[in-house]
């Protein structure tokens, strides 16, 4: 049987990103930068010759917007694609939409998890995630629980429907946050990492278990850039 590997990009450069402020469930599009890194990073991903069995996304905008790019820019239009609300990124409750210095630099510090640590980069997606319930005045951010429960049932229900259908390779796109959540629940040792707009970060599915083979990759977006530039000749 072919390998299943899920080749797992972050959306493109929003609004939201562009001015610092905090999405979550909120959402919105993709900016002019956004969308022509995206592009790049299509067109790195055609060079790459990677053969595509299926497409995924959370149901937010920005990623739907990302995987439409993604599909044209690859000559995969008509792909199978499924959406996902499993893969959305985190909730932030009555806080999202709020400037990350609010968030992040501002209301979460004076939480119990922020004690004796320098920065949110110290803290363990666990405790974070309580932090960021119990600052939520509105009920609605999820429990650490329920929501690293459903980003990793999320990204094993894809894999298994790859390695289900005989392997392959299936592109998605998901968000930052939940991205480097389902790389720690895969490997509690791993240090948290920037996950950026347009990167890739590989895993590979094999007898019910994950492996990180590659995080944050920015080289598909740099090779669509040589290419679009005219830098790189055909062979």
């Amino acid at each position: 049987m072919t390998k299943t590997r899920l080749y797992i990009a972050r959306h493109g450069k929003t609004m939201f990103n562009t001015i610092g402020r905090a999405q979550g469930w909120s959402d919105t599009p993709l900016t002019k930068f956004g969308e022509e890194g995206i592009r790049q990073l299509g067109i790195g991903l055609k060079d790459a010759n990677i053969p595509f069995k299926a497409a995924f996304s959370s149901d937010s905008g920005r990623t739907m917007q990302t995987m439409e790019i993604i599909l044209r820019e690859t000559e995969n239009e008509f792909l199978p694609y499924t959406r996902d609300k499993r893969i959305r990124e985190w909730c932030f409750g009555s806080l999202d939409g709020a400037y990350d210095s609010e968030l992040f630099l501002g209301v979460l510090p004076r939480t119990k998890a922020f004690e004796n640590r320098n920065s949110m980069r110290e803290v363990p997606y666990s405790e974070l995630a309580e932090s960021i319930v119990q600052v939520d005045t509105a009920n609605w951010a999820e429990p650490w629980d329920v929501l690293s429960k459903r980003i990793y049932d999320g990204f094993e229900a894809i894999a298994l429907s790859i390695q289900n259908s005989g392997g392959g390779n299936a592109v998605v796109v998901s968000h930052g946050m939940t991205i480097g959540t389902f790389l720690w629940l895969i490997d509690h040792n791993q240090e948290k990492q920037y996950i950026g707009n347009g990167s890739i970060t590989v895993v590979e599915f094999e007898d019910g278990k994950f492996t990180v083979k590659t995080i944050g990759d920015m080289s598909y977006i740099y090779r669509g850039q040589e290419i679009l530039e005219g830098k790189v000749s055909d062979i």
